[in-house]
């Protein structure tokens, strides 16, 4: 089910590829329909719902207070090295806070519909996890989730282990390893109920990075921007190669300057094939 725009589309079943033709057209109908959000008519009313009736209102006060000494943490270590180009706790609130939060609901119902009978007790894996979007912000939302942050370079690996004791998270992990390179660790490959990504690479290159890291029946999350046609059809050969096709296309709100982004949801149906993912690098130089 494609849902976007306030409108459903009918896809395939999730065991048989999805027409990623039939997808774009679907989706540009929507757009152009529905989807025409200005900046100017987002400005005018971001103001007044970020905090009245955004998804942080709904955390309880423990989680309020972890966010916030996330926040406090990700600028005051912003000085020193690159995370982040947002500056103020407003921006990082409506910008990222917001942003990963809106993944939660997506994850949840994908899972539910079609890999398991709970969502309460997750394993998932935040690739390229950065700054720890999503990752730390799904572990505050979702304590019962056990939640894998994968980061390649180690100043942000500090970064993360740092925060993660500030806040006491007891339900995550730092990973300092290449994507490609866990990806043929068998302590780790297809051990994953979920895999999720947020401004990492594009599909094609994320489907090699992240679902050699799903089990079979998982699903991984890519969260995206609010016109990801064009990188979904080139992604359709990666996504089938490693033993997925395409479930879902969720449009979320999000206080981006488009007023909206979209989670690309990929269902694993078979193993992926022991030579992918390839060796480091080669994802992102040739791409498949």
């Amino acid at each position: 089910m494609l849902l976007c725009g306030g409108r459903r589309f009918n896809l395939l079943a999730p065991t048989t590829p999805l027409s990623f033709g039939t997808f774009i057209k679907h989706l540009a109908a929507s757009k152009s329909s529905k989807l025409s959000l200005t900046a100017k008519s987002f400005t005018a009313s971001a103001s007044s719902k970020v905090f009245s009736s955004s998804r942080f209102e709904a955390l309880n006060s423990r989680q309020k207070e972890q966010v916030h000494l996330y926040i406090d943490s990700l600028l005051e270590w912003n000085q020193k090295m690159n995370l982040t180009a947002v500056k103020e706790e407003s921006e990082v609130m409506e910008r990222h806070v917001e942003d990963s939060l809106s993944i939660i609901e997506p994850i949840r119902t994908s899972y539910l519909s079609h890999c398991g009978p709970s969502s309460e007790n997750l394993n998932l894996v935040d690739v390229g996890s950065g700054a720890g979007l999503p990752g730390v912000i799904l572990a505050i939302a979702s304590p019962g989730w056990k939640v894998t942050l994968l980061e390649s370079l180690n100043k942000r690996c500090s970064f993360l282990e740092h925060v993660v004791s500030q806040i006491g998270l007891s339900n995550v992990q730092v990973k300092r390893e290449r994507a490609e390179k866990l990806g043929q660790d068998v302590s780790f490959r297809e051990s994953f109920d979920v895999a999720v990504a947020r401004a990492v690479a594009e599909m094609r290159i994320l489907a090699e990075y992240c679902l050699p890291l799903v089990r079979t029946g998982g699903i991984f999350v890519a969260a995206k921007g609010h016109d990801p046609q064009e990188e979904v059809q080139r992604a359709e050969r990666a996504i089938q190669l490693m033993g997925a096709s395409l479930l879902q296309i969720r449009c979320v709100d999000s206080h981006s300057k488009h007023g909206q982004r979209t989670a690309i949801i990929c269902l694993k149906g078979k193993p992926t094939p022991k030579k992918y993912p390839r060796d480091p690098g080669t994802p992102a130089k040739i791409p498949l």
